[in-house]
């Protein structure tokens, strides 16, 4: 969804509209796997975070304007993601963790995430100025629609991610407004996930390519029950010459036109990303922090150094064990043991590391604030170099 002007009759039909056209819009779009790049694991039908039941994801997405920077004008390169862990049913709230890899970024919400175990309501991503109007806007929405009872809707502490996208976008405009988080929220859907410049992501970089949302799904088997592993990631990090793919070192190998050349501080390791990971497994709180860490490695896959000026924050939160945070009976809780959480550690570093790249994949040029250009990274070029170093899949 790409807002230029506010319409609410534009709006409703977009709404309508949504889940269908973002089917049509990723069938027609290669992802790493159609490019023939290497991954652990076996994804979901979809390989979206969305193959967890019941989880939506939606997008609003804002581009308007071209040229010099005139604050509060533009060029606009930004929006709003939303991820929905049951949908839009808010008092129904999923065990979590988070953990922070490196905490030059914020997610707002995290404290009582890490204090009660669960996450209530959605969580959301933007950029780094507009944390505090989509967090409001949460709140308005979920007064609004009665989501919460009479009792809890007194208080409520939103979860919130951003990444820095001021290269590309006016981000001291403050051109997020509230409607753009009500439209993520109600453009929320199942199935496949709009990737690259969309939403939060639509004025990320990622490894000084054009970077943004990516997506991703496992399946695992755990005492013969199947469950699924997704991860969605908003990819605003690193540094093109530490990119690895497939184990491959694709940024040494393509190097040309790099993002922030020139720039003072062109040579720094920078940026953020935000992940989500959601599973339908049966895990308490104290092991979905745990599976918050293992995004780490899916991270250091693709050549991570987690700098300092790095905000890598991750959420995991379970879809089992609805009710659990029903405060009128004593709740029967269900959980896997921790010897046997390896194959779901396993499927959040393969999920994560596909992510990232399938952002890279689906991410298209784009230019922005003062004739900022950041390239998106070249299907072809990358199939070259992995086929030079025999890691091209047939």
């Amino acid at each position: 969804m790409i807002r230029r002007h506010p319409a609410i009759f534009l709006c409703s039909v977009a709404i309508f509209l949504f889940p269908f056209l973002a089917a049509a819009q990723e069938k027609s779009k290669p992802r790493a796997r159609d490019l023939g790049v290497p991954f652990d694991g076996t994804p979901g039908p979809n390989d979206a975070i969305t193959d967890v039941p019941g989880v939506l994801v939606g997008h609003t997405t804002l581009i308007s304007g071209e040229g010099k920077l005139q604050v509060g004008k533009g060029p606009v390169r930004t929006g709003v993601t939303a991820v929905l862990p049951r949908g839009r049913i808010f008092d129904d709230a999923v065990f979590a963790g988070w953990y922070s890899q490196n905490g030059n970024g914020e997610m707002t919400g995290t404290t009582w995430v890490e204090e009660s175990g669960f996450l209530v309501g959605p969580v959301m991503i933007t950029n780094t100025h507009s944390v505090g109007v989509v967090r409001d806007a949460v709140i308005q929405w979920t007064v609004q629609h009665k989501k919460l009872s009479a009792d809890d809707d007194w208080w409520s502490l939103p979860v919130v991610a951003e990444t820095w996208d001021g290269w590309l976008n006016d981000i001291n405009g403050f051109h997020v407004k509230p409607e753009d988080a009500f439209h993520s929220i109600d453009s929320a859907h199942p199935g496949a996930v709009e990737e690259g410049n969309v939403g939060g992501g639509t004025g990320m970089i990622c490894n000084e390519f054009k970077g943004g949302i990516g997506t991703s799904s496992r399946a695992v088997k755990v005492n013969d029950a199947n469950y699924t592993v997704g991860v969605l990631v908003q990819c605003n990090y690193g540094r093109r010459p530490n990119l690895r793919i497939a184990g491959v070192p694709v940024g040494k190998e393509i190097p040309e036109e790099a993002a922030y050349a020139g720039a003072s501080f062109g040579g720094d390791e920078r940026g953020s990303i935000i992940i989500v990971i959601a599973t339908d497994a049966p895990l308490l709180s104290h092991q979905l922090k745990r599976l918050a860490h293992r995004a780490t490695l899916g991270l250091g896959r693709t050549g991570s150094l987690s700098g300092n000026g790095s905000g890598d924050i991750f959420i995991a939160f379970s879809t089992a064990n609805p009710g659990a945070s029903d405060q009128n009976k004593t709740v029967n809780l269900k959980m896997l043991s921790n010897e046997k959480l390896d194959p779901i550690f396993a499927a959040t570093v393969q999920a994560t590391e596909e992510a990232i790249v399938n952002a890279m994949v689906a991410a298209e040029t784009m230019t922005g604030i003062n004739g900022h250009r950041v390239i998106a990274l070249d299907h072809e070029k990358l199939r070259a170099v992995l086929k030079k170093y025999n890691r091209l899949n047939p």
